[in-house]
């Protein structure tokens, strides 16, 4: 790991977003992204097990500045790369604005909110351990066990200042070789502890290759882990590999948004999975944003609904 100083290479770029952006509001509670002052979000990524920080800022509505400093070029060239992924700031949503901005579901969320787009990981195993982590508990709580992860296990760099820590998730290969009692010992269930450990080892090996186009081969393989459901592998096709057909239905956010929606507004009512991947299934491959545009502001409960740029 190179300390701080001259010896990092910094790469920077200016980008004018195809479509309005908003850089979303602030850190995580998982602890990865930091916020700092003058709304400038940073955070380390590692290419390779390299770590480089990155920084990101908005200026002005029509421009996105994305850093980042690393020991060499490609790593922080790289860094940038998935970080803009992440950000969803190099895409053009005019397509899916003029196909539903007069749709009587999400329409009006269409119009008011045109910037509106799924937040993303830019490591498709981050997005999948967290929703190993986040199964069938508050998020409130998933986040206080992430955050355990991170500091027991997690990798270590300097900020961009070098003045303090960030952190970032175990590497697949760490989590691989770690005891599932280790992972209970930090409120992790015993079931979610086997099925993290498993997943990391499928990835570490090579056997799954989360960046591999064919997303669907690497589904069907983590589906064979006992623990991973639907709800974990559409979790990580939306959040990690970009994917906007795709949709958590069985997300507690959902279920009651749906649940309201087929009971003429009662807050307590609860649709299945089947009635959130029927109400969605007309938006085709666009169920993913047009779900977040569907929780809107009253989105309560869930992940789900944490999980969105605002």
């Amino acid at each position: 790991m190179a300390p701080p100083g001259a010896d990092r290479v910094e790469v920077r770029r200016e980008i004018r977003p195809p479509w309005p952006f908003r850089l979303r509001g602030g850190g995580g509670l998982d602890g990865v992204l930091r916020r700092r002052r003058g709304g400038v979000l940073e955070r380390v990524l590692h290419v390779d097990d390299a770590p480089a920080v990155v920084r990101v800022a908005q200026p002005s509505a029509g421009h996105v500045i994305v850093g980042a400093r690393a020991a060499r070029r490609d790593v922080a060239e790289e860094a940038v790369a998935r970080m803009r992924f992440a950000l969803g700031v190099d895409e053009d949503l005019r397509p899916f604005y003029e196909r539903w901005r007069d749709d009587p579901l999400i329409g009006p969320s269409v119009r008011a909110r045109p910037h509106l787009r799924v937040a993303r990981r830019p490591e498709p195993f981050e997005a999948l351990a967290w929703a190993i982590c986040e199964q069938l508990i508050e998020y409130d709580r998933a986040a206080a066990i992430e955050r355990a992860i991170l500091h027991r296990l997690g990798r270590r760099a300097p900020d961009w200042d070098g003045t303090g820590t960030l952190h970032d998730l175990p590497a697949p290969s760490r989590l691989a070789g770690t005891s599932p009692a280790l992972l209970q010992s930090l409120d992790l269930s015993a079931g979610r502890s086997l099925a993290l450990v498993r997943v990391a080892r499928e990835v570490a090996c090579g056997r799954v290759d989360l960046r591999d186009p064919d997303h669907e081969r690497g589904w069907a393989r983590l589906r064979r882990i006992p623990g991973v459901g639907a709800w974990t592998v559409e979790v990580l096709a939306l959040h990690g590999q970009g994917r906007h057909d795709q949709l958590p239905a069985g997300d507690l956010a959902f279920l009651k948004l749906v649940g309201r929606l087929r009971s003429g507004g009662d807050p307590a009512a609860r649709a299945g999975e089947d009635d959130v991947r029927a109400l969605f299934a007309p938006y085709a491959g666009w169920r993913g944003l047009a779900a977040a545009h569907a929780l809107g502001p009253r989105a309560t409960g869930g992940g789900a609904a944490l999980r969105f740029a605002a």
